[in-house]
């Protein structure tokens, strides 16, 4: 049984190399391998403590396990984090704190005259339940949940630049969603007697039906 087993393992594997499969993080060429070249990567730096741990999480990715060599390419990031409260009790606290992260990424040649190659962009949804009476407890979901965006983030973007070095095709960019808008009975009308509206959120739900806080963290590399 084993003996058959592994037969048609080997079959399997050799049809998949006829398929022209190959693997993403495998050899570029005979004699190039993929993290050979991520290694070659420098990743410029990403203000802010959100910024620097997205540039750890790229700087671990990158390298893999050997050592960095990052003298031939530059890798550009711009990231936001937004937060927002959401799951409104009676008393006006939030059960649960949700976050949305982007970032977009542009891979440029270091030469005399750097060259532009490729440019991607990255999000992930995250959140944590709160706990406001440990208010230790609530700093440290905070920080840990900003660790998971960074390192959920720089495996995005690994995998698309790992992709346009594998077969140069960049990534497609997705089209923005027209999300609707809803009528804020809070805020006066302009001066032509439009009423005001807001925009709903990624849930659907327009802030002033939940009561919904946002709060966001910027980090943009000098261009």
């Amino acid at each position: 049984m084993s003996d058959r087993r592994g037969a048609f393992l080997l079959t399997a594997f050799l049809l998949l190399g006829g398929c022209g499969f190959s693997p993403l993080y495998g050899k570029l060429t005979p004699k190039t391998d993929m993290s050979e070249e991520l290694a070659q990567i420098y990743v410029d730096n990403i203000p802010g403590r959100y910024g620097q741990e997205l540039r750890l999480a790229l700087q671990k990715n990158l390298a893999g396990a050997g050592p960095e060599d990052p003298h031939k390419y530059m890798l550009k990031v711009s990231s936001g984090m937004n937060e927002e409260a959401v799951d409104i009790h009676q008393d006006n606290t939030s059960g649960r704190t949700r976050s949305t992260g982007s970032a977009h990424w542009m891979l440029i040649t270091v030469e005399q005259n750097p060259r532009l190659l490729a440019q991607g962009d990255a999000t992930t949804l995250d959140g944590f339940n709160t706990t406001f009476e440990q208010y230790f407890a609530q700093t440290l979901n905070d920080e840990t949940l900003q660790a998971r965006v960074s390192d959920t983030l720089a495996q995005t973007m690994t995998q698309q630049i790992a992709i346009w070095f594998r077969n140069h095709n960049m990534p497609e960019k997705a089209a923005p969603d027209e999300l609707p808008r809803y009528l804020n009975t809070d805020r006066m009308p302009d001066d032509n007697g439009n009423a005001a509206t807001d925009r709903t959120g990624v849930d659907g739900f327009p802030a002033s039906a939940t009561g919904r806080l946002s709060r966001s963290t910027t980090s943009t590399s000098a261009q």
